[in-house]
């Protein structure tokens, strides 16, 4: 019986990423206005109903799409966290990687550029909560490890504060990624130097 529920659970978990990719293509081709639910059916072979079974809304949908988007970010992140030797040098790997990963992502490109998909910036800005809970848990995550004498409402701000300065240099690319990192790293350095001598005093 458990052999026949893990190829059940396996077949759905297929199933899901299936639709995922191609609801992907398509909001990179049309972008979320034009998404019609009965055409990423249509590609991937299932009923229309089956997608809403699967994911209930339009909108819930394609905040999977960008959750799912959002985890291959996160994978890079920590990853690069974890090759730093110390904090301020992860946060600035991490912010470079994030930039150049951006602007080589079709999804996050489509969405920061002038064609169909740019109606999907709202996800980035808007309507971008669980984006952003989601990288800033990670980041804290990182933080946490590296700078254990930092109180959890410290390194909270200080990881929200990076990803949102991430996300501006995402929205108005004015400078390199590098160029950009240090910017980032000169902001969160004297905060992360203050908050570390205020809590070992």
């Amino acid at each position: 019986m458990s052999e026949v529920t893990s190829f059940t659970q396996r077949a759905k978990a297929s199933l899901r990423e299936e639709l995922l990719v191609a609801t992907t293509a398509l909001l990179i081709e049309k972008g979320y206005a034009a998404l019609r639910m009965v055409d990423v059916a249509t590609r991937v072979g299932v009923s229309r109903q089956t997608l809403y079974n699967e994911f209930g809304t339009k909108a819930a949908l394609v905040e999977a799409v960008a959750l799912r988007t959002t985890a291959e970010f996160l994978d890079g992140i920590h990853q690069r966290f974890d090759a730093a030797p110390e904090l301020l040098d992860g946060v600035r790997a991490a912010t470079v990687f994030t930039i150049e990963h951006a602007r080589e992502n079709p999804l996050v490109a489509a969405a920061l550029g002038t064609g169909p998909a740019e109606d999907l910036l709202p996800l980035l800005t808007t309507r971008a909560e669980p984006v952003l809970r989601a990288a800033a848990d990670a980041a804290a995550e990182h933080y946490r490890s590296r700078a254990p004498w930092l109180g959890d409402e410290c390194v909270e701000l200080l990881a929200e504060t990076v990803v949102r300065l991430n996300l501006s240099h995402l929205v108005l690319p004015t400078h390199s990624p590098a160029e950009a990192a240090d910017q980032v790293c000169a902001v969160i350095a004297p905060a992360i130097e203050k908050y570390s001598s205020s809590t070992m005093e």
